[in-house]
C-alpha cells in the first residue's frame, strides 16, 4: 500500500482520501482511527451541546433507551446508540464489557474477580463497573496486549 502526503494551501480545507479496490476490515480500522483522532463526540447536558474528546471518556453506558458518556467528573447524554459507539470508537482502546456498557481500556486501573464469573473493573477515577462473564475473555486478551 502506497501512502502519499500532499501539502495544500492554508486556506483550503484539510482532507483525507483513501483509494482502495474494496473496503476491507483494514480500511475500516483506518477510518475508525482517523475518526477517533479527529477528536470528539457530540453530547448533551442540561439541553446544551458539547464536544467531548474521546480520550476523556471513561465509559459509555446505555440505560432505559438513553446513552450516557461518563468522564472523570461529569456525565453527558448522547443521541447515539451503544452499537454506534462500537463502530466509531477504536477497538484497541475501547471494548464492550456488558450488553449495556463500553469501557475505555486506557482508563482501567485494575480488574479483579467478582461473583458468578464476572469481574469488577476499577477505573482511574475510583469508579467501579462490572464486566459481564461473556466479555471477560475478550477483556483479558485486550489487557494483555
Amino acid at each position: 500500500m502506497d501512502i502519499q502526503v500532499k501539502k495544500i494551501k492554508t486556506e483550503e480545507n484539510e482532507y483525507i482520501e483513501i483509494g482502495c479496490h474494496r473496503v476491507t476490515d483494514q480500511i475500516r480500522e483506518i477510518i475508525r482511527y482517523i475518526k477517533l483522532h479527529q477528536g470528539s463526540i457530540e453530547a448533551y447536558r442540561e439541553e446544551k451541546q458539547y464536544r467531548i474528546p474521546t480520550a476523556d471518556i471513561l465509559y459509555v453506558e446505555a440505560v432505559d433507551d438513553r446513552t450516557f458518556l461518563y468522564l472523570a467528573g461529569d456525565c453527558y447524554e448522547s443521541r447515539r446508540r451503544l452499537y454506534e459507539f462500537e463502530d466509531i470508537l477504536p477497538p484497541q482502546t475501547f471494548a464492550r464489557i456488558s450488553k449495556s456498557a463500553i469501557v475505555n481500556l486506557m482508563k482501567i486501573s485494575s480488574v479483579q474477580p467478582a461473583l458468578n464469573g464476572r469481574f469488577l473493573c476499577s477505573l482511574k477515577n475510583g469508579e467501579k463497573i462490572m464486566i459481564s462473564r461473556k466479555y471477560v475473555p475478550q477483556i483479558r486478551e485486550k489487557l494483555k496486549g
